[in-house]
């Protein structure tokens, strides 16, 4: 313990805990001990913890020490003070600094107050023991406040503190006892400098006389430093820059004031009651600082009546009770929020019967009660608590025990000598602090990341980590993936979602769009305007800039772009009469500006290469004019354009564009420039393979001082082995399997080893990937394995917390190379930051880059008999044997069909199976002759009777499934053509209710089931011999060659099919998805309108939906000459065919609403619109836009058509 008075000590702490050393074992030896920070004090107190068990005690001291010089000033807190005013002249320095070192009773006062010219001036203001950082803009201290930073806590200790102010161009730096915050601040203050600077009472510029105000500080200072200048020193001197104001002395005359601790459960302090000649009341005072909301301050016992007092906290309010026999007499409360760590005064008064609680005098509260019994002490008043054992029962305590400090204890107005209690002369007590206050603010500097609000009592802290997408004890490990891919392999759908790029790190989460549902997994990034916009001309202005606003970060964009393996932009420009890159060599006219921040410019246009001065018809060689790189360069009447995608990651995203030829009689032009569109993951497939167990990777050493927090897959066939180690002089962190079902995280901070292990059920050495996330941080350490219960270890409450390594960091092995691990090791992730496996394992012997094998633990995720190939990076899910289609073979393949509609599936011939078609889809292969079949599909129609499929073989003999007229399921063989179809009726009712129905028919030999949706499985028997012999071709909806029919299924047929089909699969085949998805490499036909749809989801279709759909027998290719559709202003030139085209468009409205109306009266299902094109806002400028890259279109379900 050190002090600088002998009184209002203050312990040593290395860390967060005591500093403890180790003495003398003998009498002769010497043993040297270096503290780890230095100590300013006059004073030294050793406290002897343990006695050396074999000798006597005894005790040599020499302490070693180094020149100090104190320059310091006691200030009064009314009108003394310090001016100090700078000469008049120029600056040569923009590098401005203030240091002291103060010390202060009071838990407010401005210290300093810096005024500049304009007005400008920042105070150093102590509030509530807490220093801020303010900037004014004004001349009074009533002027406009700004908070730039608060630092520090608990500063009204009447200990030294250190402070410093450094202005750095645009920033100030605060220090308070080592702990920096860097602010940056308005750009006047950039030149700003001190022109007079006020110490302990403020004087405005060119006043004299400063102005007097309950927050002048009230303390000493010492060695006040501005820019090399001691200003206290110069105060002394008499220095005609420095003018001392009021009651200034060159010497801290500090007040005893003596505090006392209260440590723990056992604590108490027992002191006398009320003497004979005092028995007339009771007068009770003290002050108290804690962070805990309850505890008891003081109790006693009231001779006269048989009951008890007690003062004591709750819910951080004061409460006042009075018992007796079981039941309260007297309840008084007082005060609130009295656990935030500063000094409170309570006072107890009962005289003339009236008794009055009171908590910080005129500033806080009171509260009072006239008793009809009289309050006086008994013989001894308790405070803090209870001793554990009392026989007399004189003490007792239903509540928590009180930690936290008090002091300024007076009873009867007399204050108690602690110090006489201290050598046992006065009172008793037990597990005490003397002369001291024992008070640390966990919070200061908090330990919560990423915005976690920290609370506390009086040992430990508390992180809420609400709303920052962070969790875990110090809000260290984010809720979120880092990338849309990897939360596609936990099986999302497309949506939107947070993504974390760095984990932990500091950048924050950004929302973005995920599509999945291409084999890629793209994400989304918006900004402000990805229509195609229309270029204005602006009066007085020869160009037209755009700049784009995205809806992530700079920091989130740029990380995002360099994770992911490919990004791409759409840029185009439409022009008439509007010159674009100016090519081959002219200057351009226009150019745009990507990369990071503000980002660099570039000229050349999407497709082309980067610093090409070309657009993509320039690469490709196909220019409108051979001569210049670019169409809207030939300068013509006509509608043309230049359109690609930017690639270059490094150039990437775009931020603003110029367009210059845009001021000539006759120029229009219009551009778009895309979201930002990425895929892949390089961090979420990066492996390296470790093929023994003396190979091993070493990178840097790990810096988790603090916070440490460890993720990585691992899969291997193994018993054991070391993931992860790093090294210390005697601190170490290590991951390893301790065994074929258990994996062990240890580390040493210098408290000794701990370790936490998680078991697993089932072997871990099962060649499948497992997930490892291991988190140490101050409080606690914690484990989880997959998708196990996470299992913790706390942390020493009082103890070391810094993790300090020096050597390399050796992944797959250790440094002794025992243990090492055989397997694989994938994305391995230190505090957010991604190790880069691969490269290094290129590098190394016995390590190889990549691993594969990766649907051993994916492949669940390919549905609906998809089946999981290998990639060298992951794997894919092949669904063409599936009816189903998407990343992972799980978005139904529906059609939406009139009663026109036809679909045809031809099965091969024998001698066409011989021929090399490799290069088609694996659905169009058959056999010519069944035993059986699996049949399944769905459908939602209104129409009864209705022929959904139909079979037919090159002998007549068919299968058909149809509704009947009852609306129930047929199912119709007939597999002998010289005999009668066999008919096997459902007993399932309503199937034309305009619900969706799933239909599964199996037949082997003889034998069919039928299971319609959830109900029981029906099953039949046919007659015939239970072969179907050389089938011929598969129709869904209308039957077009309906001579081979019998004449009841032809009259059926004719009627053909209104509704929805969705996943239809016929043994292998799917031929539903061949017509809609693979209609050029299939042997489908299609006759009639055939619309791709989500009809045939289980949710009900959205009643408000355009039905705005795109035909497969349409023939239309773009819209239009290539002209985009976008909000335009009336011009000359579009006027005539503006209004044709409104004429066009009105009638084609009325006839689709008729059409649809008609439509929607016969039918009583509903289909969501699969894709939309824009209507013609603006007739006069009739273009068409396309947006197939947002997200509102490329959403779960995009279409693709063959015609």
């Amino acid at each position: 313990m050190f002090s600088d008075t002998g009184h209002n000590w203050k312990q040593y702490r290395q860390e967060d805990s005591i500093g403890v050393f180790p003495g003398n074992s003998n009498a002769d030896s010497v043993v040297q001990y270096k503290l780890q920070q230095p100590v300013i004090a006059r004073f030294l107190r050793l406290i002897p913890l343990d006695w050396n068990p074999s000798g006597r005690i005894g005790l040599r001291l020499e302490t070693y020490g180094c020149p100090y010089t104190s320059d310091v000033a006691s200030f009064d807190g009314g009108s003394s003070g310090l001016l100090y005013r700078l000469s008049p002249g120029p600056r040569r320095t923009s590098r401005q600094i203030v240091s002291l070192k103060f010390k202060t009773l009071r838990n407010s006062g401005i210290l300093l107050h810096a005024e500049g010219q304009a007005g400008l001036s920042l105070t150093l203001e102590l509030e509530r023991g807490k220093l801020l950082l303010l900037l004014r803009q004004g001349r009074s201290l009533s002027s406009e406040v700004q908070r730039l930073v608060s630092l520090g806590s608990l500063l009204d200790d009447q200990h030294w503190h250190q402070v410093a102010v450094e202005q750095l161009s645009a920033h100030l730096n605060l220090t308070v006892d080592k702990n920096t915050q860097q602010v940056q601040i308005p750009a006047e203050f950039s030149h700003w400098h001190i022109q007079q600077l006020s110490v302990g009472a403020v004087q405005a510029l060119g006043s004299q006389k400063p102005v007097i105000s309950k927050t002048n500080f009230h303390g000493c200072l010492e060695n006040l430093i501005y820019n090399g200048l001691n200003l206290i020193d110069l105060a002394k001197q008499s220095d005609h820059q420095v003018t001392v104001m009021g009651n200034v002395t060159f010497s801290c005359a500090e007040p005893v004031s003596v505090a006392v601790t209260f440590t723990g459960p056992q604590s108490f302090l027992q002191l006398p009651g009320a003497t004979a000649s005092s028995s007339g009341g009771v007068s009770v005072g003290l002050q108290f600082r804690t962070w805990n909301k309850v505890g008891l301050l003081l109790t006693f016992d009231l001779p006269q009546q048989g009951g008890v007092v007690w003062l004591y906290l709750s819910e951080a309010r004061l409460r006042l009770q009075i018992h007796k026999a079981g039941r309260a007499l007297l309840e008084l409360s007082a005060g609130s929020g009295l656990n935030d760590g500063q000094w409170h005064s309570v006072e107890l008064n009962s005289r003339r019967g009236r008794l009055t609680i009171t908590v910080d005098k005129e500033e806080g509260g009171t509260a009072h009660a006239s008793p009809s019994f009289p309050v006086t002490t008994g013989s001894r008043l308790f405070f803090g608590g209870c001793p554990a054992e009392d026989d007399s029962q004189e003490c007792r305590n239903p509540f928590n025990v009180f930690q936290g400090c008090m002091r300024l204890l007076t009873l009867d107005h007399q204050p108690v000598d602690l110090i006489m209690v201290q050598q046992r002369l006065l009172g008793n007590y037990s597990q005490l602090q003397f002369d001291m206050c024992g008070i640390i603010d966990r919070c200061s500097p908090s330990h919560c990341e990423h915005g976690g609000s920290c609370s506390q009592s009086w040992t430990v802290f508390h992180c809420n980590c609400s709303d920052s997408g962070y969790s875990g004890a110090t809000c260290h490990s984010s809720v979120y993936q880092q990338s849309c891919e990897a939360y596609k392999h936990k099986g999302n759908t497309s949506g939107h979602y947070y993504i974390d790029v760095d984990g932990s790190g500091p950048i924050k989460p950004q929302l973005v769009y995920c599509n999945m549902t291409e084999e890629q997994t793209w994400m989304v990034i918006q900004h402000n305007n990805t229509d195609l916009t229309r270029v204005r001309p602006s009066p007085g202005g020869n160009q037209h800039s755009a700049h784009f606003d995205y809806s992530s970060e700079d920091k989130q964009l740029l990380a995002a772009i360099s994770q992911s393996d490919y990004c791409e932009q759409e840029l185009s420009y439409h022009c008439r009469k509007s010159r674009l890159l100016n090519t081959p060599e002219g200057s351009p006219f226009s150019w745009w500006l990507g990369g990071p921040g503000p980002g660099r410019l570039q000229t050349y246009w999407g497709g082309a290469l980067p610093d090409s001065q070309q657009c993509s018809c320039g690469l490709q060689g196909n220019c409108l004019d051979p001569q210049h790189y670019c169409n809207c360069d030939a300068d013509r009447m006509e509608w043309a354009n230049d359109s690609g995608l930017l690639t270059h990651k490094e150039s990437l995203p775009v931020r603003s564009v110029v367009l210059g030829d845009i001021q000539r009689p006759g120029s229009e032009a219009a551009y778009r420039v895309g979201p930002l569109r990425c895929h892949g993951d390089k961090n979420f497939w990066n492996a390296a393979f470790f093929d023994k167990e003396t190979s091993y990777l070493h990178f840097p050493t790990f810096h988790g001082e603090l916070s440490a927090d460890i993720s990585f897959l691992f899969k291997t066939t193994a018993s054991s082995g070391v993931f992860l180690e790093n090294l210390g002089i005697r601190d170490f962190i290590r991951i390893e399997l301790s065994s074929s079902t258990e994996v062990l995280f240890s580390f040493d901070v210098g408290n000794g080893p701990l370790e936490v292990r998680v078991a697993s059920s089932v072997p871990l050495n099962d060649d499948r990937w497992h997930r490892v996330r291991a988190e140490r941080n101050v409080k606690e350490a914690s484990l989880r394995l997959d998708e196990l219960p996470a299992v913790t270890q706390e942390a020493p409450a009082d103890g070391h917390f810094h993790l300090q390594l020096n050597s390399q960091l050796f992944i797959g092995g250790t440094a002794s190379r025992q243990k090492g691990f055989r397997g694989c090791i994938r994305s391995l992730q230190l505090n957010g930051v991604t190790l880069d496996l691969e490269q290094r394992a290129q590098i190394t012997p016995g390590v190889r880059p990549g691993c594969p094998g990766h649907c051993s633990s994916y492949g669940s995720l390919c549905h609906n008999q998809g089946r999981c190939v290998e990639r060298a990076s992951g794997f894919y899910c092949d669904c063409g044997l599936s009816a189903y289609t998407g990343a992972f073979c799980h978005r139904e393949v529906s059609a939406s069909f009139k009663s026109e509609t036809s679909v045809s599936y031809t099965f091969k011939e024998p001698y066409e199976l011989s021929r090399n078609s490799s290069a088609l889809p694996s659905s169009i292969y058959s056999d010519m002759t069944l035993r059986g079949e699996n049949i399944s599909l769905s459908f939602r129609t209104g129409q009864s009777p209705a022929l959904l499929l139909y079979v037919g073989s090159y002998y007549r003999e068919y299968l058909a499934l149809l509704i009947n007229k009852h609306d129930k399921l047929e199912v119709r063989y007939k597999l002998d053509s010289s005999r009668d179809a066999e008919v096997l009726r459902s007993r399932v009712r309503s199937l034309a209710n305009g619900q969706l129905h799933t239909v599964t028919i199996r037949r082997l030999a003889d034998t069919v089931s039928v299971q319609i949706d959830q109900n029981a499985r029906e099953d039949f028997n046919l007659t015939s011999d239970g072969e179907f012999n050389a089938i011929k071709s598969l129709v869904l909806g209308r039957v077009q060659d309906s001579d081979e029919l019998d004449p009841d299924l032809a009259r059926l047929s004719s009627l053909g099919f209104a509704g929805c089909l969705s996943v239809v699969q016929f043994n292998s085949i799917s031929p539903l998805k061949a017509a809609l998805l693979h209609p050029d490499s299939s042997p489908v036909l299609i006759t009639g309108p055939l619309v791709q749809s989500n009809c045939g989801s289980s949710a009900p279709a959205n009643p408000y939906a355009a039905e705005n759909t795109h035909h497969l027998s349409d023939q239309s290719g773009s819209v239009g000459s290539g002209q985009p559709l976008v909000n335009a202003i009336k011009t000359d030139s579009a006027l005539i065919g503006g209004v044709i085209a409104v004429v066009i468009f009105v009638i084609v409205s009325v006839l689709a609403i008729t059409a649809r109306f008609l439509y929607r009266r016969k039918e009583t299902y509903q289909n969501q619109e699969v894709k939309g094109v824009k209507p013609d806002e603006s007739p006069e400028f009739p273009f068409t836009s396309s947006q197939a890259d947002s997200h509102n279109v490329s959403g779960e379900n995009p279409k693709e058509y063959f015609i």
